[in-house]
This record gives C-alpha cells, sequence and structure tokens, in this order.
C-alpha cells in the first residue's frame, strides 16, 4: 500500500474518495479495534461507515491494504497528538501524566479505538510485512517520544532511574500496554493506574532533585 491515504492506481488514475474513505476506515472498526487483524471483515467496516462493501474493495483491494491506510491514519492522529500534548503541557512530569490520563480514558471509553496498534503487535508473526513495518515505525515513533520526555526531566532534575532513557522509555511503554492489556482482561479500568502510576511514582526524582553521580 502506498504511504498516505490518497492513493493513485496503476497507470497514475486518482482512486476517487480513497482520502475520505481512510478516514472513516480510521473511525469504524477497523483492524486491531476489537479482534486484531485476523479478528475484522470488509462486512465489518461496511457495517460501521455505511458504504458498500464493493466500494470499500474498489479502493483496497486487499485486506491488508486497508489495514495499512488504517494504520497509517492512527499513526499519525497519534502523533499529531504527542505534539499537541508537548505544546500544551511543557514540564516533562505533566507530560506523562496527561499521557496515561489519556489512556486511562480510552479504557473507561469502550469506543475508543486505541487498540489499533498494541492488537496488532501481538499478531505481528501474521501480519503482512507492509503492515508489520507501520506497526514497528508507530512503536519507534512512541519511544522516541517517550524517551525526548525522558530526557528533558531527568535534564531538568525532575527524573531519576538507572537505566539509559532508551531504555527506560521501552520498560514504560511495555507497561502501559501490558496495563491496558490487564484493565482489559479483568474488566477493570481501575488496574490500569495500579500498574502504572508506582512506575512513574519511580521515576520521578526525591523533592525534585536528581540523584548524585
Amino acid at each position: 500500500m502506498r504511504a498516505g491515504l490518497t492513493a493513485s492506481r496503476p497507470g497514475g488514475r486518482q482512486q476517487h474518495g480513497t482520502n475520505d474513505l481512510g478516514k472513516d476506515t480510521g473511525k469504524g472498526s477497523g483492524p486491531g479495534r476489537r479482534g486484531g487483524y485476523n479478528g475484522f471483515s470488509y462486512a465489518d467496516i461496511s457495517d460501521a461507515i455505511g458504504i458498500r462493501k464493493a466500494s470499500i474493495h474498489h479502493h483496497f483491494p486487499t485486506k491488508a491494504e486497508l489495514a495499512a491506510v488504517v494504520v497509517d491514519r492512527y499513526t499519525q492522529q497519534a502523533q499529531r497528538g504527542l505534539k499537541s500534548l508537548s505544546q500544551q503541557v511543557p514540564a516533562p512530569a505533566e507530560q506523562l501524566q496527561a499521557y496515561l490520563g489519556y489512556w486511562q480514558g480510552c479504557i473507561l471509553d469502550a469506543f475508543q479505538s486505541f487498540w489499533v496498534c498494541a492488537m496488532l503487535a501481538g499478531e505481528m508473526q501474521m501480519l503482512p510485512e507492509d503492515v508489520a513495518s507501520r506497526v514497528r515505525a508507530h512503536f519507534r515513533n512512541l519511544a522516541g517520544w517517550l524517551t525526548s520526555i525522558l530526557k528533558a526531566g531527568t535534564e531538568q532534575g525532575k527524573f531519576q532511574f538507572n537505566k539509559l532513557p532508551e531504555e527506560e522509555a521501552q520498560i514504560l511503554m511495555a507497561s502501559v500496554h501490558g496495563a491496558m492489556l490487564s484493565a482489559r482482561a479483568l474488566g477493570d479500568p481501575n488496574i490500569f493506574l495500579v500498574i502504572v502510576s508506582p512506575r512513574i511514582a519511580r521515576l520521578r526524582a526525591q523533592n525534585g532533585q536528581a540523584r548524585p553521580e
């Protein structure tokens, strides 16, 4: 699948409506929202957004193409959200709290499609490479953002940890996604904060001061 939501078909002819359809599939029951890549069908998308299956097949002949568009849109939305968060909440510690608050809200709202890349990541061995590469890119982008927040917090004396910022970012990212899975499996949204809050508390420097070297 070509990058982006507006793609050209062989011969350079533009796919009419692909951009709008891509937006709609990002809001519907796309791959990952409920049952992962193997758990969705063209019929699911058709029912969710009110577009005939034939029209969806016309723009996205294969399921892999459709999934790639959904992941692209999800990643773009995530990047815009993280950028906006960094601009609106300048303090690193508060940025992490806002980030966790967003995910907690998604858990409380069962209609939020926060499972797209998290669910697809659990099916990496079964995903077409075109989709898998996009999922990996999403997690790299997220890890990069978390690393930048941790580095900034350390420089300001707000965080302290023994590992490299890149390693700590991976641990935090895994904790967040693991907490989401536990909350969903147990049917208890509060489990999320029970798991991730201590992780954030351990990152915070004592009295706002970094530990001496």
